[in-house]
């Protein structure tokens, strides 16, 4: 398992904008379709990553909790299917459908995406406010498969909770660590 780090995404950066494919539902979507009214949770994620089945179920939990507060959450894989056959994209509805994500998980098929973000890993946790400015880039947690830690999503969270009361972004922001996304 290669542990990559995420890389840096200035504070206060604005969302890049995207059109792409919901696997879930076989329909395009842009951002502004997708965003949240109080702010924008983008995840990178892909349905082999350990590092991201690790997490899954804390990502659903988070999704059905901040949802109702007015934060979407949206996933996106960009990984190279050629090479990853287990990452195309009805495997991904179908993972979706298993682990019942209340958000929609698209796919990047250029990777370009990915690109405008300067992912590197999966997961990789970006959180906007409502304007679509970043105000947090790292990690879920401290958990890692086999660390024993466990998985609480609490640096987002915290993230999250600063925005949704109006406080200052969070200055200690660790880079989240995974899989890195596998290019074309």
């Amino acid at each position: 398992m290669a542990r990559t780090e995420s890389n840096e995404f200035k504070n206060g950066t604005k969302a890049p904008d995207f059109t792409l494919l919901n696997t879930i539902d076989d329909k395009k979507y842009s951002l502004q379709d997708l965003k949240g009214e109080k702010g924008t949770v983008i995840m990178f994620i892909c349905n082999h990553c350990p590092f991201v089945l690790h997490v899954n179920a804390e990502l659903v939990k988070m999704a059905n909790e901040y949802q109702q507060k007015g934060i979407n959450f949206i996933a996106i894989s960009a990984n190279d299917v050629e090479n990853y056959p287990q990452d195309a994209p009805y495997l991904m509805k179908q993972l979706a459908k298993n682990e019942s994500y209340p958000f929609p998980y698209l796919y990047d098929e250029t990777q370009e995406v990915a690109k405008a973000y300067d992912a590197a890993c999966t997961p990789d946790f970006y959180a906007f406010d409502a304007n679509l400015k970043v105000i947090y880039h790292g990690q879920l947690d401290d958990s890692r498969p086999g660390n024993g830690k466990p998985v609480t999503g609490i640096d987002l969270r915290n993230a999250l909770e600063n925005l949704l009361e109006n406080k200052d972004v969070l200055e200690n922001q660790k880079p989240s660590v995974g899989c890195g996304i596998k290019w074309k």
